[in-house]
């Protein structure tokens, strides 16, 4: 998946300028997409020089100007030809399991240090993803709004990300205790070396 895909597939909600998208993506998306602000920015240039999105400029009183952006038919059947295309499949980049990885050979402390702070980061995202799913269902019971809710499909990737932040959150936490117990432990005991 290419940035311009999930900057199309944000805008689908409506018209947003590079600032509201660069929120939607600190929260809206943050469950498939990073990406920072200036990315986005030279993304949304380039999507409106393909004609995948239009832009408009916005008169503000007080405040300057700004430019807002649409997806357009392009921009649509771009997303729709993503769809149809096969996916690739999950690369996983994390410094964190590298760090985890070595741990035998390194100081534990700093490394459990990152994975607790880790699991409190995934806590924060998980309400957050917790309350953005409350709002999109409104008023309706969960298995009510998947069956005729509007707009399934940013509430479904954020069901995917409530599971990713809870399944992390676990891990962090549960490798967190495996290297304290160790290093807690008298030297040499209960290890074995291979």
């Amino acid at each position: 998946m290419a940035l311009r895909h999930a900057v199309l597939a944000a805008l689908l909600d409506g018209e947003h300028s590079g600032y509201q998208l660069a929120k939607i993506f600190d929260v809206g998306v943050a469950n498939f997409w990073y990406a920072a602000p200036q990315q986005l920015y030279g993304e949304l240039a380039r999507l409106e020089a393909d004609g995948l999105v239009s832009g408009r400029e916005v008169v503000q009183r007080g405040r300057p100007n700004k430019r807002v952006f649409t997806v357009t038919d392009a921009g649509i059947a771009e997303l729709a030809a993503f769809a149809a295309a096969p996916g690739k499949p999950l690369l996983l980049r994390s410094d964190l399991a590298v760090m985890v990885h070595a741990v035998d050979r390194i100081d534990p402390a700093p490394v459990i240090a990152q994975l607790l702070e880790r699991a409190e980061e995934a806590a924060a995202k998980l309400e957050l993803f917790e309350r953005m799913l409350r709002h999109l269902r409104g008023d309706l019971a969960e298995e009510e709004f998947l069956r005729r809710g509007d707009r399934v499909g940013p509430y479904l990737s954020c069901l995917g990300g409530c599971r990713l932040e809870r399944e992390m959150r676990a891990w962090c936490l549960a490798t967190a205790r495996v290297l304290t117990e160790r290093a807690s432990a008298p030297s040499g005991a209960d290890t074995v070396r291979r």
